[in-house]
């Protein structure tokens, strides 16, 4: 069995309320840090240019937007930029405009899937503070390929959802209060590997060779079709199941975690719901104008019809409005990892 001297490639998620920790982080790692880092805070499209450089300023290590094709090199941190995935092939940085992932560009989960395909045991893949899923295949991933996985106790996590969603899709990931995370970090990567790296799985390097290539595509003859569609494209989801971990893959390549499909599924019907009543009101304002011109010509049959018309479409919209509302309250948060 051959040994690696220790787990020399970082990768990180983060998404809301994980920006404090992750500056704790990298305010504990050493300069000489044998290891490279790279990192996936979860943004918006237009936003997160200036992460890079608040990054750098929280420790000693140096911190840039990450390159395509850029080599990886101790010491260094890398940032994924705005509304681009960023992985890790053949010891380089790659950046991909592909498909979302769980709804978000970039996602974790490409970044930690291909660093598990790249580096398998040579990764220690740590997850912080976040809402929803993302990052829970890709650390299971990781772990089955033979790296570590370090997880933000979600006792001190100001959001639960991915250090919970993590730890429920792995076996062995180690719960970690944020400022001992460096140390754990440091520790794996000087601490020597026994190598014994599964097989990765076809599945993974037709995800990452499509990402890399422009999009990934799902073989509707290996998948079953799971009667929903993409919220993105309006394509259909194909069910999928690895690492114990369920997903919904589309024909062009967006992937949809159970838990952010529900998520996106809410905001869908909810935009769908608010479009109903702009257009009962703007039906309101149309009919009261016809019933009031009908009325100035003398057609009382006509302005009484409009006028009508107009009466229900406000009592329809105050109706849909209400159904809006009572979904935002009653609508079940998904539990995850119980």
């Amino acid at each position: 069995m051959a040994t690696i001297p220790g787990r020399d490639i970082v990768v990180v998620a983060a998404s809301a309320g994980g920006l404090e920790p992750l500056r704790t982080v990298l305010g504990g790692l050493p300069a000489d840090l044998p290891a490279s880092v790279h990192i996936v805070l979860h943004m918006s499209a237009t936003g997160g240019r200036a992460l890079p450089h608040i990054l750098d300023r929280a420790g000693p290590l140096s911190a840039e937007s990450a390159r395509d094709g850029e080599p990886l090199r101790h010491g260094r941190v890398y940032v994924a930029p705005p509304d681009r995935h960023m992985l890790i092939d053949d010891g380089r940085t790659r950046l991909s405009h592909g498909p979302r992932q769980n709804g978000l560009r970039p996602a974790a989960d490409p970044l930690f899937r291909s660093a598990a395909l790249f580096g398998g045991p040579r990764t220690t893949a740590v997850v912080l503070s976040g809402s929803l899923d993302d990052a829970a295949l890709g650390s299971a991933t990781v772990e089955r390929q033979g790296g570590a996985v370090l997880v933000q106790d979600p006792a001190e996590a100001s959001y639960v959802g991915m250090p919970k969603a993590a730890l429920a899709t792995t076996q062995d990931a180690i719960v970690v209060r944020a400022r001992h995370l460096a140390t754990a970090i440091s520790r794996l990567a000087t601490q020597p590997v026994d190598v014994n790296q599964a097989e990765p799985p076809l599945d993974l390097r037709s995800e990452v060779a499509g990402l890399l290539s422009g999009g990934p595509r799902t073989n509707p003859d290996t998948h079953a079709y799971s009667g929903l569609t993409c919220p993105d494209c309006g394509g259909p989801l194909y069910q999928a199941g690895e690492e114990h971990v369920s997903s919904f893959n589309c024909l062009v390549g967006h992937r949809w975690s159970p838990q952010s499909l529900y998520e996106e599924q809410g905001a869908n019907v909810e935009r769908a719901l608010w479009l109903a009543v702009r257009s009962l009101e703007e039906r309101v304002r149309l009919t009261q104008e016809l019933s009031e011109a009908a009325l100035r010509r003398g057609h009382m049959i006509s302005a009484a019809r409009f006028a009508a018309a107009a009466e229900e479409a406000a009592t329809s919209a105050d109706a849909i409005r209400k159904v809006v509302i009572e979904i935002a309250v009653t609508d079940p948060e998904p539990v995850v990892g119980e």
